[in-house]
């Protein structure tokens, strides 16, 4: 059995874990958040830790548990703390601007480009060249982040786009005569 899923995941104060049906609900100050429970995996509450372990001897239970393991663990900090990613928007002029649930980025386009944020997803601009994207389900957080960094990546040669703000862009040498 994987290390990862042999740990058990410890709930804080705070938080309520519900297993029924076949899913997974953990509630708390940040949102609700539901995972669908796989088969392969057994869970069980055992006074305010969650143990993970295989149904049964196959490989692909293994592999499941720290999968299930993590992806619960994922949504109890989720519920508790949040995520967050920070996106960072290098070029002349390109700046953003977010506004409710709407992000506007004007990235070298003849036309500004809107963003729509899904609910449980809240966008904010500090400064008009960052963008830090919040919520409590770390997958969606991360999706976001990845089509606002789509609709301008950043390019080898000046490095001019949107980028994470831990990102290192290798810059690329121009053609000489």
């Amino acid at each position: 059995m994987s290390r990862i899923g042999k740990m058990p995941v410890s709930i804080p104060a705070g938080v309520d874990v519900a297993i029924n049906n076949g899913t997974i609900n953990v509630k708390g100050t940040g949102g609700a958040l539901s995972l669908a429970q796989n088969a392969l995996v057994s869970v069980v509450n055992n006074a305010g830790a969650l143990s993970f372990a295989p149904a049964n001897e196959s490989r692909e239970a293994n592999a499941m548990t720290g999968t299930m393991r993590q992806l619960v663990n994922n949504m109890v900090v989720g519920v508790t703390k949040g995520f967050e990613k920070k996106l960072t928007l290098i070029g002349v002029g390109y700046k953003a601007a977010a506004s409710g649930n709407k992000l506007n980025l004007a990235v070298g386009y003849s036309h500004p480009v809107n963003k729509d944020m899904p609910a449980g997803i809240t966008v904010a601009t500090p400064l008009p060249t960052e963008i830090i994207i919040k919520g409590a389900d770390r997958q969606r957080v991360g999706q976001i982040a990845a089509e606002i960094r789509a609709i301008r990546p950043p390019e080898p040669y000046k490095g001019k786009g949107i980028r994470y703000s831990d990102e290192k862009i290798t810059i690329k040498e121009t053609k000489k005569k």
